[in-house]
């Protein structure tokens, strides 16, 4: 999928990604001549100390393909890349540079030159159904999510300790090296506070409260994880124009593994199984989106008396409404459904899915499967 546009492309490419969801390994995949990896501590100080250093290495070994890693923590070498890029053109050569980074946030604040009609931006997250034989394997996924070393590990213990140790280096690596935060102390105790309110409707002043850091500091929080591609703000869907809708936003985490290392809790108990439910079916659907490259948008329905609607997924011009079940689907679990296609009567299919369902069944004219079913009808599979 993801590995084949960019094998073909000819443009140079910037590969966006959390840590630990294989960008190293897609790039090296593709045979780069020159690696320049900026996360070890020897490469960063001498491109930092030199900045002339990589015309230099280029013009001496005429690579036809430079994968640098981890390029947010020198965004000014993509300076030096366009040159290079520009010369190689007038000069009738062939040079092709890969990117990967883990923080468009540093990238940005830079001002970082993205070289605009020379490079071609790809994200990547965890892995898809796809990716796995188009079977998941549920409970693996509940306690270690789908993240390639967790998912396909086999040794529980230190499985958990890879996940537990992530919301540390995150917080080390990510947070406090580059200087994201005044306080990361304050920090890390909002992200504990997300964690256990996951997948709720997330109000800004109770987080702030319960976080001690002022309501605009929560706010940038939020922005900050959704910059580092550690979570994502879900906003009420905002098309259902005669529904009287709430706006506090819910937050689900990127991989439910990583939620779960964070929360340092592996175990998929009742009151924890529809939160890691709900973010398996989230995970999926957005992981196979990256894969394939498809544009998505993902939302979710509440009115202010209490009608809610899980995902309502915008995709390929259309729009899904879906409902997450853990268990045997009842008459009951249908009436969101029923009650949003009022509201939004242009909704092209309303679903129903459950970790019991093992094919595709119906009642009252509302669709009801597995997931695998759901991502293979979204054309995800």
């Amino acid at each position: 999928m993801l590995k084949s546009t960019l094998r073909k492309t000819s443009k140079s490419i910037l590969l966006l990604g959390p840590r630990q969801v294989g960008k190293s390994t897609l790039l090296r995949d593709l045979k780069p001549n020159m690696t320049i990896d900026l996360s070890q501590e020897s490469d960063f100080l001498r491109f930092s100390i030199d900045p002339d250093l990589l015309t230099s290495l280029a013009e001496a070994s005429q690579p036809k393909i430079i994968f640098i890693d981890e390029i947010q923590r020198i965004p000014s070498i993509l300076n030096t890349a366009q040159f290079l890029l520009d010369q190689a053109k007038v000069e009738g050569k062939s040079l092709k540079f890969l990117f990967s980074g883990s923080s468009a946030a540093k990238l940005r604040r830079s001002s970082a030159n993205f070289l605009p009609g020379r490079i071609l931006q790809y994200n990547l997250s965890g892995l898809s159904a796809n990716e796995v034989g188009g079977k998941i394997n549920w409970k693996k996924a509940l306690r270690f999510g789908f993240l390639p070393e967790p998912y396909l590990a086999k040794d529980s213990p230190e499985t958990e300790k890879l996940l537990s140790s992530y919301a540390s280096v995150y917080l080390r690596e990510e947070i406090q090296n580059e200087a994201l935060v005044r306080s990361i102390q304050g920090f890390a105790r909002f992200l504990s506070v997300v964690g256990s309110n996951a997948g709720q409707v997330f109000d800004f002043s109770k987080a702030s409260t319960k976080a001690k850091v002022s309501r605009t500091s929560s706010i940038r929080f939020v922005e900050i994880l959704e910059d580092t591609l550690i979570a994502e703000r879900l906003n009420v869907f905002d098309r259902a124009e005669t529904a009287d809708t709430i706006r506090h936003p819910k937050i689900y985490f990127f991989d439910v593994g990583v939620l779960n290392g964070l929360l340092n809790n592996f175990q998929a108990s009742a009151d924890r199984l529809r939160i890691l439910t709900e973010h398996i079916v989230y995970n999926q659907i957005r992981n196979s989106a990256i894969a394939f490259d498809i544009p998505v948008r993902i939302s979710y329905f509440r009115t202010r008396h209490g009608l809610e609607v899980d995902f309502i997924v915008e995709l390929k011009q259309k729009v899904w409404a879906i409902e997450v079940k853990s268990g045997d689907v009842v008459r009951a679990d249908l009436e969101p459904l029923k009650s949003f296609k009022k509201y939004f009567p242009q909704v092209h299919r309303s679903i129903v899915v459950s970790d019991s369902e093992t094919k595709k069944r119906s009642i009252d004219g509302i669709e009801i499967g597995p997931l695998e079913w759901l991502l293979d009808e979204m054309g995800l599979m």
